[in-house]
């Protein structure tokens, strides 16, 4: 797992890294429930062909969202494996993982 902050600033935009995480075959973890509702990030999300996990709880810390995700793993594999980007799925704390776009 690589961290946003290890290849772009802190204040870099989602639309401008996005597609360089699509490029290099990424996949999108983020705590941003809103990212899919923002026309700039999502039409980025897909141009980019970037399969992007969304968590549904937007108020977890890092180990938290850490254990989320962990937690999700297995289905997360699956709709990888299952479903070619680029693709939205939100993520839950208990591990439930649902396809948003496309359906």
């Amino acid at each position: 797992m690589q961290i946003h902050d290890d290849h772009f600033p802190p204040d870099a935009r989602d639309e401008e890294g996005i597609p360089i995480v699509g490029h290099r075959g990424g996949i999108v973890l983020t705590k941003d429930t809103r990212i899919r509702y923002r026309t700039l990030e999502r039409k980025a999300l897909l141009q980019a062909g970037v399969r992007a996990f969304v968590l549904t709880a937007g108020n977890l810390q890092g180990a938290e969202m850490a254990q989320a995700f962990i937690t999700a793993l297995p289905a997360i594999r699956r709709v990888v494996q299952t479903h070619a980007p680029p693709f939205i799925a939100t993520v839950t704390t208990r591990g439930t993982v649902s396809l948003l776009f496309p359906k």
